[in-house]
């Protein structure tokens, strides 16, 4: 059962978009805007909206509307996103068996180009993505991977780079802090 009827004046939540239902299927809400335009909602992303007069197209109720929208938005307290404290970093094992099944075929150059290569995909979603913090997982071994990875990362401004948590990646991994700008 929806919490709308038809022909309700509703708002979205998180947008300055409202309009009057037209439309119910399940928890799918159709509404048409003050400007004709058909737009479908979860109803968990609509409030209703109290009008004092009935609406009918005239441009000016269309316009009283839209500002009662508004000023009932700026009275509401603001919904905050929840954020989650001590969120895990993401991690990524660029151990090469992890990475390719059949790497036997390849050079020792061959599979740390693909590692390198690998990591540096990984970083740039870790940017797009605006995500604080990453471990990369490259083993103990020589050191080789772990040296063109922290070259790799003095590329990249606001970036810094530390040896992971040796509790629980030993030597082998490096946990990268991205700072970001507001």
């Amino acid at each position: 059962m929806s919490k709308f009827k038809l022909n309700d004046m509703v708002e979205t939540v998180d947008d300055v978009v409202c309009g009057q239902v037209t439309g119910l299927d399940g928890d799918l809400v159709t509404i048409k805007t003050p400007d004709g335009f058909q737009m479908h909602y979860d109803a968990d992303e609509l409030m209703k909206v109290e009008v004092v007069s009935e609406m009918d197209n005239n441009t000016a109720e269309n316009h009283y509307l839209k500002e009662k929208v508004l000023e009932q938005k700026k009275h509401r307290s603001p919904q905050k996103k929840k954020k989650i404290k001590n969120q895990p970093p993401m991690e990524v094992d660029l151990h090469i068996e992890k990475l390719i099944s059949r790497h036997g075929q390849m050079s020792v150059n061959e599979l740390l180009d693909y590692q390198l290569e690998t990591a540096k995909r990984q970083l740039e979603f870790v940017i797009k993505k605006r995500i604080s913090k990453v471990v990369f997982i490259h083993g103990v071994g020589a050191g080789v991977l772990r040296s063109e990875l922290h070259t790799l990362f003095r590329k990249y401004p606001n970036l810094s780079y530390r040896d992971a948590s040796f509790r629980k990646y030993g030597s082998g991994a490096t946990e990268v802090l991205i700072t970001y700008t507001k």
